[in-house]
């Protein structure tokens, strides 16, 4: 199974993602997980290339391209190699993120960014992408932390990044669940998982 954890910044990917995996190896399930960009020597460095705070401007097909290729090296590299020994993938974004970031928040044309995630995941799509949904404001409130090149885009630009994800849940529902992440870190929890053994239930 291979399942992706999105939202903009500030949703409480990690914190959701870490609790997931560790239910996950409780049921038994052999489980590894991996962030997007990144988790290669190749993801890596591309990662610290997106996110770096210097100031300096990026074209929006540049930047999509660039996720693209840490993308690729991630698939054919670390997820479709863990898929085959039987395991359970679960990672931090994926192909949906650049969809809305750069498509709907960014204004490229979407179906196309859709194309070319196929292309560079050669397919691969994960069973559900868990779409952590919050208030622009709450978000931002939560990162403590020095903003990285794309949480320095400003409130407008993350609004439209929040009403891509929704968009997309709802043309997509076999795949996408959206989940209120404004309630505690626990109840966050357990709709994932009901939303989990229900999909488990109704196969």
């Amino acid at each position: 199974m291979f399942f992706s954890f999105d939202g903009i910044d500030g949703a409480g990917k990690s914190t959701q993602l870490e609790l997931f995996c560790h239910w996950l190896r409780e049921l038994g399930h052999d489980v590894v997980s991996c962030r997007d960009p990144g988790s290669t020597r190749i993801g890596e460095r591309i990662r610290e290339l997106l996110l770096s705070v210097e100031d300096q401007p990026m074209d929006n097909t540049t930047e999509m391209l660039l996720y693209m290729a840490a993308r690729a090296q991630l698939v054919q590299e670390f997820i479709r190699p863990q898929l085959q020994l039987g395991r359970t993938v679960v990672t931090d974004r994926f192909l949906l993120s650049n969809v809305v970031y750069q498509g709907h928040a960014g204004g490229l044309d979407v179906g196309s960014i859709w194309q070319v995630g196929d292309i560079a995941t050669a397919g691969l799509v994960p069973d559900t992408y868990f779409v952590l949904d919050i208030s622009v404001d709450a978000a931002m409130a939560r990162i403590a932390r020095t903003p990285d090149r794309m949480e320095r885009k400003g409130a407008e630009y993350f609004q439209r990044v929040r009403q891509g994800f929704l968009d997309e849940a709802s043309r997509r529902p076999d795949t996408i669940v959206v989940v209120d992440a404004e309630r505690t870190v626990d109840d966050v929890q357990t709709s994932i998982r009901a939303a989990v053994e229900q999909r488990w239930n109704n196969p």
